[in-house]
């Protein structure tokens, strides 16, 4: 009987594109290995094939890691819980959309010892950039608003975060998909011991606004109105709270004005059946921000309680958008990223009326450019 050594399923979405792909590396005798594999169109027939047969042990573990490699590579990310045995390496996501990063936690089985005195056991999760919002403008939000193809939500001003509890054990991840520190009071709400949540991080609460998996179901590629109703069983408070859906015109349309007059950061749009996508790379989710906000690079520290600002042009030049003050803020060190809040900018020249809101960790030089601000109209 053919015997499974390792096994991994990937998924690929952007665009109209939405793929899977799975790999299994079979022991077939003593000493021979076959590499299969099976693809296709998500929840379509899937072709199959052989990328190596009858051959070693060390063979087939090259070819194994080769094909894993080149998935992920292009984009494919490994299936949350998937069994790889150990082999998926870790990978840098930092430049690579939906590459997922395979973490890994020791915890103690309680009641059972070891010859140490000691047993213990691995919790691992796949960390992978989560989907991000692509930004709209206010002439954009009357057709979201009329079309019942999109439900819409409150856009928090948090950080972008998702919650991994794996048998019992939480790993949180930023937006980059690097692991980062959280308050002890999420690990004693979230409850359910192995889940995915998807949401903003504001202080020490946790707005989840995605279900990625529970148990050993992956909902990513389901829509996302079922993703979210599903989220909204599961009874949050505390810590964790979901946030709420506004389905339907009337409900959109007094979502928007009240956010609007109690001056709220803005508005979420999210097609009702759109899959999960790392990145930005889809058409299922857009924000509509009430006031404008630019990650910018700290370019140097002025004589008062200041700093310049600075943002990439095209060609890559660093071009200075001008000074904010610092109010009840130290400031960031030079070459770091803040966020900045501000009215408008002059084509040109510089920020008008900008606030400093506070260093982001989890942005890069690379994505502070001129493309991110709103002109003022000439």
């Amino acid at each position: 009987m053919d015997k499974i050594v390792e096994r991994v399923s990937l998924y690929y979405c952007s665009g109209s594109s939405d793929k899977e792909y799975h790999l299994q590396w079979v022991k077939e005798g003593e000493g021979v290995y076959t590499v299969r594999c099976q693809w296709g169109r998500r929840g379509s027939t899937l072709q199959s094939g052989v990328k190596a047969s009858g051959v070693s042990f060390e063979k087939a573990k090259k070819v194994y890691g080769s094909v894993l490699g080149e998935k992920t590579g292009k984009g494919y990310v490994v299936e949350s819980g998937a069994s790889s045995g150990g082999y998926v390496k870790s990978v840098d996501v930092s430049d690579k959309v939906g590459i997922g990063v395979k973490l890994t936690r020791k915890i103690q089985v309680d009641g059972i010892k070891g010859d140490d005195g000691v047993t213990s056991m691995e919790a691992s999760s796949m960390i992978f950039i989560p989907q991000l919002l692509n930004p709209i403008d206010e002439s954009e939000v009357e057709q979201y608003l009329k079309d019942d193809r999109w439900v819409a939500e409150e856009k928090f001003d948090g950080r972008h975060q998702t919650i991994h509890m794996v048998k019992g054990v939480m790993i949180v991840a930023n937006r980059k998909g690097k692991e980062i520190g959280y308050p002890k009071a999420w690990s004693q709400d979230v409850q359910i011991e192995d889940v995915i949540l998807d949401g903003e991080a504001i202080g020490d609460q946790f707005y989840a606004f995605d279900l990625l998996s529970m148990g050993d179901e992956d909902y990513r590629g389901r829509g996302y109105e079922e993703r979210w109703k599903q989220l909204n069983k599961m009874g949050y408070s505390g810590s964790i709270k979901v946030v709420p859906m506004a389905v339907g015109y009337e409900a959109k349309k007094a979502l928007y004005d009240r956010l609007v007059k109690e001056g709220r950061e803005g508005i979420v749009f999210k097609s009702r059946d759109g899959r999960y996508c790392p990145g930005k790379n889809h058409t299922d989710m857009y924000k509509h921000k009430f006031y404008s906000t630019a990650s910018v690079v700290v370019l140097k520290h002025n004589q008062k309680n200041s700093i310049e600002m600075g943002l990439l042009d095209k060609s890559g030049a660093m071009i200075s958008v001008g000074n904010v003050t610092l109010i009840g803020h130290d400031k960031p060190p030079v070459n770091s990223v803040c966020e900045c809040r501000y009215l408008y900018a002059y084509r040109g020249g510089s920020l008008y009326q900008p606030t400093y809101l506070g260093p982001r960790d989890d942005i890069d030089v690379s994505e502070c450019t001129l493309s991110q601000l709103k002109y003022k109209s000439e």
